[in-house]
């Protein structure tokens, strides 16, 4: 006689199987006899409404709330530019340079934000304390300070 194509691991495996499909039904039996004690059918629709504040509320809304909204006054896509005119040249002081990495930060004048630059996007010689133009650019972490130039006295 030859040996069964089945080894025990295969057979481990498919109880295993078939004791949670039996979890399973199990569990779905359960929850259907819990459901039938509480008095809910599976064929109800809940409504939910939605509130002034756009939020989801069981509850129907009040009337009086409703805000109106014109149609005109719906901006599609990218908004109109505003008339002033952006200044994408800003300055800055060098903070700290660590010359032999080849990167540093600006403290920007207007906002006293702290922005990174790399040796690449500067055109002159920089040390700390110099002050700086610049233009902000996407770096692969954020925010980062393209085309340094030092401000000439």
């Amino acid at each position: 006689m030859s040996k069964s194509q089945q080894t025990f691991n295969k057979r481990e495996r498919e109880k295993k199987r078939a004791k949670k499909k039996k979890d399973k039904a199990e569990k779905r039996e359960a929850r259907k006899l819990a459901k039938a004690e509480r008095g809910e059918s599976g064929t109800e629709i809940e409504f939910m409404y939605v509130d002034e504040n756009g939020n989801l509320t069981a509850e129907k809304p009040d009337p009086t709330k409703k805000i109106e909204i014109k149609a005109e006054d719906i901006e599609l896509g990218v908004p109109r530019n505003s008339s002033e005119p952006m200044d994408f040249v800003r300055r800055g002081k060098v903070k700290f340079y660590a010359e032999d990495k080849g990167y540093g930060f600006i403290t920007d004048k207007a906002t006293k934000d702290s922005i990174f630059f790399h040796i690449n996007d500067v055109y002159d010689g920089i040390k700390e304390n110099h002050i700086v133009t610049y233009e902000i650019g996407k770096g692969p972490k954020g925010n980062k300070a393209i085309k340094v130039e030092q401000v000439k006295n």
